[in-house]
């Protein structure tokens, strides 16, 4: 009698291990400080220009009553320091924040800025670390390609060829409101190649036939 087959079982396979989900941790947002004035900023600057990736500032309104650095006077001690400013954001009824960060090794120029810069150094308050971005910006030619402010920003010559050559780009163009304008202008301004500047016009006469614009 031949022995009962028993049926073949399949086994199951046990479960995974489930790799736990990494975390995403938020960068750390900079700290918020009011100073009370310049030479507090100064001080601050002072001590953490160097380890510091940046910080908001608390500007106090005019109508507050409070103590407070203006935002002028703490750019000119930012520059000072070889810092620049960023982002402006509201805060409450009585203050808004401005972004003060380390100035980046390809940080642009404008040419209030490099202004204020010069008018630092003449007076003597130009700080070694503010010095050495000046230097720099010199030595990679940054400080020669400083770019106009949206007040003062004209529109170049060869952007205006290329508008006069496409009427219906250049009749869009004049109806651009002053961010629109100066969005344009920026751009073609800080281009650091003939070849890039000469796309760039290209691409916004394009654009601005087809009635586009880079702002809403």
């Amino acid at each position: 009698m031949s022995p009962t087959k028993k049926a073949a079982t399949k086994k199951t396979p046990a479960p995974k291990a489930k790799t736990p989900a990494t975390k995403k941790t938020p960068a750390e947002e900079p700290p918020i400080i009011p100073f009370a004035k310049p030479r507090d900023w100064a001080d601050w600057l002072a001590r953490n220009h160097a380890s510091s990736r940046g910080l908001w500032v608390k500007l106090a309104k005019k109508d507050s009553g409070i103590e407070s650095v203006t935002y002028a006077q703490a750019l000119e001690v930012a520059l000072a320091w070889g810092w620049i400013d960023g982002l402006k954001r509201s805060f409450d009824d009585t203050a808004w924040i401005q972004k003060f960060t380390p100035r980046g090794p390809r940080s642009i120029w404008s040419k209030i800025n490099r202004d204020k810069a010069l008018a630092l150094i003449e007076a003597g308050e130009m700080k070694p670390p503010g010095l050495e971005q000046v230097e720099r910006a010199k030595q990679d030619g940054r400080w020669e390609a400083a770019y106009d402010s949206q007040s003062r920003a004209t529109v170049p010559e060869d952007l205006t060829a290329a508008l006069a050559a496409n009427p219906r780009a250049a009749a869009f163009f004049a109806t651009l409101n002053s961010a629109n304008r100066y969005a344009v202008l920026f751009r073609v301004h800080t281009a650091k190649k003939a070849e890039t500047r000469a796309r760039r016009i290209a691409q916004f006469v394009e654009m601005l036939a087809r009635h586009e614009k880079l702002h809403p």
